[in-house]
């Protein structure tokens, strides 16, 4: 036996060992990164798609601030325009937004939203939760007109604008627009003025026929749902609010902000929308 095999000079064994290390260290330095990289995809892969639908006098950048919220916390998050033409037709619209989401998904709606996303999730075995922002949940035969003023206190009526447009089928249908000097008060009195004028500009019309268009689907009945109610809510009284909360037997939370409560307490409805999904997903 050669023993200059058997015994090598310390000089080596040290070269040797720092090229291990070396070499481990180039591997760490590759490897955490694209093992980080993996944690947050699989992270985002695993929480439910958020899809926010905007009512009527807003459009999808009421959510906003929502969505920077909901994005920062890892979920994937759609907002998509609501047509606001009617009950049936905008709820089929979102219901093929839905179809286009692999996972679950928890469905939020803010308003006439709200009336849209009970129908709209039904018969969607990938909804897991319905959360409502200061709006209306009708039951079967419901409209959302009939359930505003079902409970004093709404004064949206007085500050209404009607224009009329032409139907594809040759009828004149009438759009509601909030006027924009009524707009701050009504709508979003806890907004400032500087961002209240601009969302009186962008606002969304909603037809007065989707208003009156009864429900014919009513998936709270089968879905968990989660309800934010605004107490300071000059559109949906806040009694017909709890009144809709309460017949859905929902998670309820009451805070005290104005009808437009995505805008001005976007982290208050980004908390309840994550209370449903840390739900759904134990």
């Amino acid at each position: 036996m050669n023993p200059k095999t058997v015994f090598r000079s310390p000089r080596t064994s040290v070269a040797v060992l720092g090229a291990v290390v070396g070499v481990s260290a180039l591997t760490l330095a590759f490897t955490a990164p694209a093992n980080a990289a993996k944690a947050e995809q699989h992270t985002r892969q695993t929480k439910p798609t958020v899809v926010l639908v905007h009512g009527a006098f807003a459009d999808a950048s009421s959510w906003n601030g929502v969505v920077k919220r909901l994005e920062h916390d890892g979920y994937p998050v759609i907002a998509p325009a609501d047509p606001l033409r009617g009950l049936a037709d905008d709820s089929a619209y979102i219901h093929s937004v839905l179809a286009s989401v692999r996972g679950p998904v928890i469905l939020v709606g803010h308003s006439y939203g709200g009336a849209v996303i009970s129908q709209a999730a039904t018969g969607d075995p990938n909804v897991k939760a319905l959360v409502y922002i200061a709006a209306f949940a009708p039951d079967k035969g419901e409209s959302a007109l009939e359930l505003s003023n079902k409970f004093p206190g709404s004064t949206l009526a007085s500050t209404l604008s009607s224009v009329p447009y032409p139907g594809s089928d040759g009828t004149t249908g009438t759009d509601l627009y909030i006027k924009a000097d009524k707009f701050h008060d009504q709508f979003a009195a806890d907004v400032p003025t500087s961002v209240t004028d601009l969302m009186a500009a962008t606002q969304r019309p909603v037809a007065a026929s989707a208003l009156e268009e009864k429900a014919t689907t009513t998936a709270w009945k089968t879905i968990p749902s989660w309800d934010l109610i605004t107490t300071e809510d000059k559109n949906i009284p806040p009694a017909a609010q709890r009144f809709m909360a309460h017949r859905a037997h929902a998670h309820t939370t009451e805070i005290s902000a104005s009808h437009a409560v995505s805008v001005s307490r976007p982290t208050a409805v980004t908390r309840i929308i994550e209370q449903a999904a840390d739900a759904i997903v134990r």
